[in-house]
This record gives C-alpha cells, structure tokens and sequence, in this order.
C-alpha cells in the first residue's frame, strides 16, 4: 500500500519518520522542522489504519511492507516510535538507510494474559481530552489537541492486526544497520533487562531521563539531545 506522507525540508539528506499506533505524521510536528533545519528531507508517513492513508487488512508485515513500497531506499536516517519501531525493524533491511533510531520500540508488548491486549488498545478510541492531560502531563496543548484528532481517524482494527505480537519477543537478534534505541524512563516495553541483552546483540542504548513513552512530545529537548552523533 501507498502510504500518505508529509515533507520538511528538501534536499538529498533524508531522514524517514514513522509514527506508533494511534497516531499519525503530526506527532512529528517539532522533530520534522528540527531536521529540516539540519538540513535534512525528513518524510513521515501515516501507517495504514492512520492519518490520510487507506485502511485494509492489518499485520505487523503489511505495515513494514507499505514502508518498503512508499519511502525510498538508502535514506541518512530512520526513526520509528512504538508501532513504527517495530515496523521500521521488519522493513530495515529493505530500506536499508545509513542509520536507524528505534523510539520505545514495541518489540515487547504486555501479553494478553496479564491484563493487557488489544481490547484495551481499542478502547483508548473513546479517550477524552481530559484523559489525555492526565495520562501525558507534560504535553503541550497542540500535542494533546493533534492526540484527540488522530484518535477519532485512527481504525482501532490495527490492534488487533498486531494481537500476535502481545506477549512476544520481537527484539532484532542483531543491528541491520548502525541503530540506536531510546527509552522512556521506565519503559514499559524494554526493561533494563532487554536493554542490557539489546546492547550486547550491538545495540546503542540510551534512557532520556524521565520522558514517557512518546519521548519526542514529552520532552522534545531531551529527545533531540539523545540522538546526537546520530543526526
């Protein structure tokens, strides 16, 4: 599938940005003019089930092949946040950019089994605005307001698209490609035990100290600082 994409910038430095689940390329609305203005094309795509792209059938393939078939080959950078961290690990190899960023990846999801599957995923559809403050604090008014509108577009099927992935372990036995992975602080999805194994298997790991899950909106700073030498 064709997926629609947004663009900052121009030039030949690119930098590709795919979003996590719920949200579209609007999450990026600081990140993608902060590469632009280093110089970067950055293009960040709205997964299928998301934003201005078509809805279908839905499997953590398919959403890493619409990224193989949209964005092009040889990029400078890719970054991918929950959703789009683990899409953008099944498709890197294909994509095959000089240096890939995994944002809070989902590669360990909560199984089903404790509580946690994709019946709660889908429930979030109904989330308030006053629900969104209090389960992201440090937000900005846009973000909370961009958060409330890809939601309502959002097709809750994509959580049950990926119900396989609920309670396994999607972490890439290797780096594909130079790869950093940045953590909220605690992740929910990588604990210290996973990050510890992820940098033995030649990962780069770093934590931004106290940001939650969706780092680049909780604290834009702190995520842009953790990717120097990446960027």
């Amino acid at each position: 599938m064709q997926l629609h994409t947004t663009t900052w910038g121009e030039g030949d430095r690119v930098a590709l940005l795919v979003h996590g689940i719920m949200a579209d390329h609007r999450t990026w609305r600081r990140v993608g003019p902060e590469l632009a203005e280093r110089g970067y094309r950055a293009i960040a795509v709205d997964l299928r089930g998301h934003g201005a792209s078509a809805r279908g059938e839905y499997s953590q393939q398919l959403f890493a092949d619409d990224l193989v078939e949209t964005l092009p080959v040889g990029a400078e950078l890719a970054i991918g946040h929950s959703l789009g961290g683990l899409a953008l690990s099944l498709a890197v190899e294909r994509l095959a950019p000089r240096r890939a960023v995994y944002c809070d990846p989902a590669w360990r999801i909560a199984a089903a089994d404790g509580g946690f599957g994709p019946e709660q995923f889908a429930e979030a559809k109904a989330l308030r605005r006053d629900q969104i403050i209090a389960m992201n604090p440090r937000w900005e008014a846009a973000d909370v307001e961009i958060e409330l509108e890809t939601v309502r577009v959002w097709d809750e099927g994509t959580a049950f698209g990926i119900a396989d992935a609920f309670g396994a372990d999607l972490r890439p036995a290797k780096p594909a490609v130079p790869s950093l992975v940045t953590l909220a602080d605690p992740s929910l999805l990588i604990s210290p035990k996973d990050a510890a194994e992820l940098a033995a298997r030649g990962f780069e790991v770093r934590t931004v100290r106290g940001a939650g899950h969706t780092i680049h909106r909780d604290d834009f700073d702190g995520f842009m600082s953790s990717l120097d030498g990446w960027i």
